[in-house]
């Protein structure tokens, strides 16, 4: 999720309990520490363009973490402001580790992939029932942490609370709707899918990518949730096929290694871009819902020496027109 609804949400909770005279401090070290798992961001390399993808939502993100985690930020917050006031360190570290707990918990909630028990799996957990921004579910938030704050009253925290958890029932009502859409063009397309998986689109709960597996690759739609079901019917796309697509790639060469490690991250949804038979894209993701066009992949180049790692690269510009056509799907039009 973005920052600021990780910072609200990590500032409902610690806020909900204390007292009058500490809900303003709970929610500023709340909201501090929902946000510091994102830190991992910075975890880069100028050599290796993928070390970000396997760092981001790793330890920092995982459950056995959060103890560790908001132990930092109670060091780092409590020396800096915190000794000054009457808070002891005891509820410093408190209010940090609440905080810092619902970070891992939301981005699960996307579609992106958290590793919610690393060290133990470096299994990428995913439950789509949020886009990673919506503001219907960030503005109610913000709003209820900042009332508490102000008004010195904790169940406006609360009600943030109940807020994002019922939020997340609805998304989750939406996507098993979603997905028996998808599985119903599936049947009727004669298709019996290997899975299907259904996300969100940005900032709504109404509009979902649906994408199914069959054995030569990947059916891509939309489909609109609202009073009625609407589908946009949309394309297929071939799965990446190593052997197939890159007979000349050298199986111990950095670039199969890293072949191998951005199919992991983007959980084996995976195809060659049509446009581009040397960029391996992410499927999972695109500017329109019924389309295969990956927002991100990585470049693989023959002819390159054996320990060079691909390319990594974003695309993210939207025409006029493909936001036209977003919003045409989104209300119907």
């Amino acid at each position: 999720m973005d920052p600021i609804t990780q910072g609200a949400l990590g500032a409902s909770l610690p806020q909900s309990f204390v007292n009058k005279s500490q809900v303003m401090i709970a929610g500023i070290l709340g909201f501090l520490s929902g946000m510091a798992p994102d830190l991992d961001v910075f975890i880069r390399s100028e050599t290796d363009p993928l070390l970000f993808l396997e760092f981001h939502r790793q330890f920092t993100h995982s459950l056995f973490f959060i103890p560790i985690g908001g132990l930092i930020c109670a060091i780092f917050f409590y020396f800096l402001f915190c000794r000054r006031t009457t808070l002891t360190f005891k509820q410093t570290y408190l209010y940090c580790t609440l905080g810092y707990a619902t970070h891992g918990l939301l981005d699960t909630c996307t579609s992106y992939g958290t590793q919610l028990l690393w060290p133990f799996t470096s299994q990428r957990f995913s439950w789509d029932t949020v886009s990673i921004i919506d503001p219907v579910l960030t503005l109610p938030l913000l709003m209820l942490v900042t009332l508490a704050a102000i008004r010195k009253n904790s169940k406006y925290a609360l009600a943030g609370l109940i807020w994002v958890i019922s939020y997340q029932c609805i998304g989750l009502y939406q996507n098993n709707r979603a997905s028996e859409a998808g599985w119903q063009l599936a049947i009727e397309r004669g298709h019996a899918p290997i899975r299907l998986s259904a996300k969100p689109t940005l900032g709504n709960l109404i509009l979902w990518k649906v994408i199914y597996e069959v054995e030569e690759g990947f059916y891509v739609d939309a489909v609109r949730i609202g009073l009625k079901t609407k589908i946009y019917q949309g394309e297929f796309i071939a799965k990446l096929d190593v052997i197939r697509d890159f007979p000349w790639l050298d199986n111990r060469s950095q670039q199969a290694k890293d072949l191998e490690r951005f199919t992991w991250f983007s959980q084996g949804y995976v195809s060659v871009d049509p446009k581009n038979p040397l960029r391996v894209i992410d499927t999972r993701y695109s500017l329109l819902p019924n389309e295969a066009r990956g927002l991100w992949g990585i470049w693989i180049t023959p002819d390159v020496p054996r320990d060079q790692h691909a390319m990594y690269r974003t695309d993210r510009e939207a025409s006029s027109v493909k936001r036209e056509t977003f919003f045409n799907m989104l209300f119907d039009r």
